[in-house]
């Protein structure tokens, strides 16, 4: 097998294992010496750290699982030379180890953050669009979860539109942002089944309140 070869079957493995890193229960512990898995929703996002340990815990947490998807992507252009696919695979590999990380049993966040780093590598203005428009759906209906989702799910689109000039993304890169969209959303299961029931909590910084 070739060095080339080797370096690129490794990318993945690199990005999964950066993408496990779970700064939320770190920074959790860090703050407030608790566990963040057993408060809140038990998420290790950065929505249930920020109503568990504070809101600089949670943004903290929102900037270095974002600062761990783009390093994997990083990695990925340098040791590829720039291919978006490989790219892509190393944003992916780092959102499913944010969501299944080894290091807790496979129980991890909900990605969003990680995924906005991966992608930010790809595409920068797609990224700014799917900001936008959490931002508006936040303000408008206070769900930080629909956001995520709302701005997950536009990302394929956007990177179609925004990719460049009269030219559309590679079909690994759609393809790919349609999988992490999938799966970002899957992980907001109990999310979805508390927006119908009525009973999903709004936007919160309190400690005490209900988590995402």
């Amino acid at each position: 097998m070739s060095e080339i070869s080797v370096t690129l079957i490794c990318i993945p493995i690199a990005a999964y294992l950066l993408g496990s890193i779970p700064f939320g229960l770190l920074f959790t512990k860090l703050f407030v010496g608790g566990d963040v898995r057993k408060a809140g929703s038990g998420n290790i996002g950065a929505t249930n750290v920020a109503r568990v340990a504070g809101p600089l815990a949670g943004i903290l947490t929102l900037l270095f699982d974002a600062a761990k998807g783009a390093a994997a992507a990083w990695l990925a252009a340098r040791f590829s030379n720039e291919s978006a696919t490989w790219i892509t695979i190393a944003a992916l590999a780092a959102l499913v180890g944010h969501c299944f990380p080894v290091w807790l049993k496979f129980r991890g966040g909900k990605g969003v953050a990680t995924a906005a780093g991966g992608f930010l590598m790809l595409s920068p203005f797609a990224l700014l669009g799917s900001v936008i428009l959490f931002i508006l759906v936040v303000a408008f209906w206070r769900y930080v979860s629909l956001g995520s989702m709302s701005a997950a799910a536009s990302m394929p689109l956007l990177l179609y539109f925004l990719w460049a000039p009269h030219h559309a993304p590679p079909l690994a890169v759609t393809f790919g942002a349609l999988a992490a969209a999938a799966l970002i959303i899957y992980k907001h299961d109990a999310n979805i089944q508390r927006l119908v029931q009525g009973k999903e909590p709004k936007m919160s910084f309190s400690k005490k309140r209900g988590a995402e």
